[in-house]
């Protein structure tokens, strides 16, 4: 069976149900895109615009998200987590978790969950505390490190490795004729 990515929810979802509602979430939630345009160029599985208007639509609709205008352009959209959203984390990071393990993940896509794996539920609720004052207006009651700004350098790091030994193999391969 071909795969869209190697994203441990991805394949999760792929294997237990509709994909995109999730997939939509951890966008907003991991990759802090608030805005259609964002959201659509920039997800790893290539979701669709007639399907993501209608993610999208639905999960305002059912109080996952919270939609308004963008003070920037007047035809755009700012997307929010809701507490309803935000506590999905700990099922996400379960699916992660499982993917990782059961399923053909890449790397790069699955060092987020790696680390939320392993961070436990202290490092959960930080990044669900996060997401609350960035999404909810709700202020962090304590400065720590940003879950955020981990889990994106992890991410990064495991990107720039990957391309170093992809450029080491090119640059070591026989060119004798």
């Amino acid at each position: 069976m071909q795969r869209r990515s190697g994203c441990p929810i991805n394949l999760s979802m792929e294997v237990l149900g509709d994909q995109w509602s999730l997939i939509v979430l951890r966008d907003i939630m991991f990759g802090q895109r608030r805005s259609f345009r964002d959201i659509l160029t920039n997800s790893e599985e290539g979701i669709a615009t007639n399907i993501l208007t209608s993610r999208l639509n639905k999960l305002v609709e059912e109080g996952l998200l919270t939609k308004r205008p963008d003070p920037s352009h007047r035809q755009k959209f700012i997307y929010s987590l809701t507490e309803m959203a935000i506590s999905l984390v700990p099922v996400i990071v379960a699916l992660g978790s499982w993917g990782r393990r059961f399923l053909p993940v890449s790397e790069e896509l699955s060092i987020r969950a790696e680390l939320l794996e392993n961070g436990g539920s202290e490092l959960a609720n930080d990044f669900m505390n996060e997401l609350r004052a960035l999404h909810l207006g709700i202020p962090l009651e304590t400065q720590k490190q940003s879950v955020s700004q981990r889990l994106q350098a992890a991410y990064e790091e495991v990107v720039r490795e990957k391309g170093r030994s992809s450029t080491q193999s090119f640059d070591h391969r026989d060119t004798s004729d």
